[in-house]
């Protein structure tokens, strides 16, 4: 590791022992930013009722009192947390129930106008969301929409995990941003390199998340989950994750074993035994999914059901994952270990060590040819 000669505050909704994939993002980031350039992070915790420790994986956390501007202006003008560049992790509802988390819009424009030579850095993770009349989504989105509008004006460079959101940012910007890197999440539970064909490993299949997305696959998959078992000769499943509020049943007899919640690396040897990954979860957000991230690192099938026939990010039905729900050809392995192949491929444009690359060179690293990572990355987003 080379000598740590720069130091960053990242802003994050929660850290562990929460379960939170934001705050995972952001470890994750932060510990290979430091493997990779010396880049140590102070974290700043937004969620004044998170319980864990003053050190988390050797980086020094605090966290807000309240959720006020001004508590946030006191962390952030205090001499440890008074880096030269700040790199918040935004969405909405990580930082206010409602997703619209007036105060940490107002502490930062508060700090930016005491301290006018620092930089802010935002990775949009979500935007703003919107929804039906009945939903609390639609009273609240032109709120969160002024929120993220004045957080895109207030940062001086953006990055996101999904080419609409740059192509939202780029709109709300108003000519400031040009040059928006899509980044698709990681893989939280690892990214291995030894990777056997699909023909040696064992006939498993994981179904792998938290207790919604899991549940969307037993009660709403089940036909597209009992042929896909069929078509790949499955002869096990594995559900990795909290425990269900429902019994899981055998699927067209194959046994069901429940192993709760692991840790990572438990997870990523599951992974690296089986054939293929289900999922239920919208297609044209799969660049967010950490599920589907870890199916693709660890060169498995990915097998989805919910799907509008719109390719986006670089991702195509078919080729990149498989849809259980709509194709009437039966999936061998061959064909399976084609698609497993190409997920793989596409997630190795933006693994860990290449996100971390080009976080380092957007937080104005003094990193060799950093304007040059930046054109390069901009293409994948919005220009």
């Amino acid at each position: 590791m080379q000598n740590i000669t720069t130091r960053i505050t990242a802003i994050v909704p929660r850290l562990p022992p929460a379960v939170n994939g934001v705050g995972d993002y952001g470890l994750n980031i932060a510990k290979q930013m430091r493997q990779d350039f010396g880049v140590d992070t102070n974290f700043l915790i937004g969620d004044p009722n998170w319980s864990g420790e003053a050190i988390v994986e050797g980086f020094p956390v605090q966290q807000v009192k309240e959720q006020s501007s001004q508590a946030l202006l006191q962390l952030l003008s205090s001499h440890e947390y008074s880096t030269r560049v700040v790199l918040l992790h935004y969405v909405g509802y990580g930082y206010a129930k409602r997703g619209c988390p007036v105060w940490l819009v107002e502490g930062l424009e508060h700090w930016r106008k005491v301290v006018t030579s620092h930089s802010l850095v935002t990775m949009f993770h979500e935007i703003y969301a919107f929804g039906p009349i009945w939903t609390s989504q639609f009273w609240t989105s032109p709120l969160q929409r002024n929120l993220a509008t004045r957080l895109v004006r207030l940062s001086d460079r953006c990055l996101t995990s999904k080419q609409g959101y740059a192509e939202i940012i780029a709109k709300l910007s108003q000519g400031k941003h040009s040059q928006i890197p899509t980044l698709p999440v990681f893989s939280n539970v690892g990214e291995p390199k030894n990777l056997t064909p699909l023909s040696e490993r064992p006939r498993r299949l994981v179904v792998f998340g938290g207790r919604g997305r899991r549940s969307r696959v037993y009660q709403q998959s089940q036909l597209a989950l009992q042929r896909t078992c069929r078509d790949l000769g499955i002869e096990e499943i594995l559900d990795i994750g909290p425990a269900l509020d429902f019994e899981i049943q055998s699927i067209n007899g194959i046994p069901v074993v429940k192993l709760g919640v692991r840790s990572a690396s438990e997870i990523s040897s599951f992974l690296l035994s089986s054939v293929a990954g289900f999922f239920n979860y919208h297609t044209e957000y799969l660049t967010k999914s950490g599920i589907f991230a870890a199916y693709c690192a660890h060169r498995l099938l990915p097998i989805g059901t919910w799907n509008k026939g719109q390719n986006v990010d670089g991702l195509e039905a078919g080729k990149h994952y498989w849809l259980g729900d709509k194709y009437e050809r039966i999936m061998n392995l061959s064909e399976a270990q084609i698609v497993a192949d190409n997920a793989y491929a596409w997630y190795q444009k933006h693994q860990l060590s290449v996100q971390a690359h080009t976080f380092f060179a957007y937080l104005g690293g003094n990193l060799s040819g950093s304007d040059n990572i930046i054109n390069q990355v901009s293409s994948v987003g919005f220009n």
